[in-house]
């Protein structure tokens, strides 16, 4: 088998079972309106109680970098800024529009594709540091995200009003809460009881499947528009750029361990998810592009993740 074969046998079945749940959905095996139900129950219920699990096991010690932090979240930012900017100043985007697609650019797709293709390359044991990122990942984008679009929109809310509402939808968000309360239990040496724990755990072995089921069957809703040219600018910044820039910064300006350069490279190179999609729908800008950007780039991340694989030495091949 060769080394490309292998690498692609990794990546191959996240996305197969993405494929799985679009195929279902779009020959009409599974409702639409399942979907729905299906994605609420993964975003609210499990992966809420994959990420608790997660984050209240993990060593905040040994797993909080900040150059690691920095590696993912400048690159993230770099990206965003020059999505932003090329939108603009190529596209003749209005301000509002190129923030939303440069919001594309920025939020990758840690959670959905992330953790599975993370975990099958380097295996459960090393998957601390990419939970690091992710407790951080959605403050961040949405925060600069509203952010700069209140700033530059003229018909915006006043940034006070705008970051009241935001911080009130992120903590009403089950992913969010998982997290904070991973946190106070973590922190403040909580006690979790064996039979809750179990539920847990169960809830956690859900979460994944489940999740990447639900996406394929979302993506039957979007589909390729004419602005195919502006979603594969957002694709490379998202799967080459960000990946690129994460593993500058971590692995030569940080020096940092293996662990953490492969978690900020391979999670960096993960497609845009569908919140840049909620996002651009939020403030009615550029959903077109965000929309097909989804699509085309997570169709692109099957090659473009399986090379940043090769690059980073993931995976056991015979």
């Amino acid at each position: 088998m060769s080394t490309f074969t292998g690498l692609l046998l990794i990546v191959l079945p996240v996305f197969l079972l993405v494929g799985c749940g679009y195929a279902t959905v779009r020959f009409r095996a599974f409702p639409d309106k399942g979907i729905d139900a299906l994605i609420a129950f993964a975003t609210n219920i499990a992966v809420p109680a994959l990420l608790f699990r997660a984050i209240y096991t993990l060593d905040l010690g040994a797993a909080l970098d900040a150059g690691h932090l920095m590696a993912f979240y400048g690159g993230a930012l770099v990206c965003f800024v020059g999505a932003t900017l090329v939108s603009r100043m190529v596209w003749r985007r209005r301000p509002g529009e190129s923030v939303a697609v440069g919001f594309s650019a920025l939020f990758s797709n840690s959670v959905l594709l992330g953790l599975p293709i993370f975990e099958r390359a380097f295996g459960a044991a090393a998957m601390e540091p990419v939970f690091a990122l992710i407790a951080f990942h959605a403050p961040f984008c949405y925060l600069v995200g509203i952010m700069t679009m209140e700033f530059l929109r003229r018909d915006g809310l006043p940034i006070r009003v705008a970051m009241i509402r935001s911080a009130k939808a992120m903590f009403k968000n089950g992913l969010m809460l998982g997290i904070a309360l991973g946190f106070l239990f973590n922190i403040g040496g909580v006690p979790v009881p064996g039979p809750v724990s179990d539920v847990i755990d169960m809830l956690a072995a859900a979460a994944l499947p489940v999740a990447l089921f639900g996406l394929g069957g979302v993506l039957t809703r979007y589909r390729m528009r004419a602005e195919i040219g502006e979603a594969l600018m957002v694709s490379v910044f998202s799967l080459i750029a960000h990946p690129l820039l994460a593993y500058v910064v971590a692995a030569h300006v940080f020096a940092l361990d293996d662990g953490f350069v492969r978690s900020a490279v391979l999670i960096a190179a993960m497609p845009p998810g569908v919140n840049g999609y909620i996002f651009a729908a939020m403030y009615d800008r550029a959903v077109g592009t965000a929309a097909s950007t989804v699509l085309l780039a997570t169709a692109l991340s099957v090659f473009t993740t399986t090379l940043w694989l090769g690059f980073l030495g993931g995976g056991a091949f015979g």
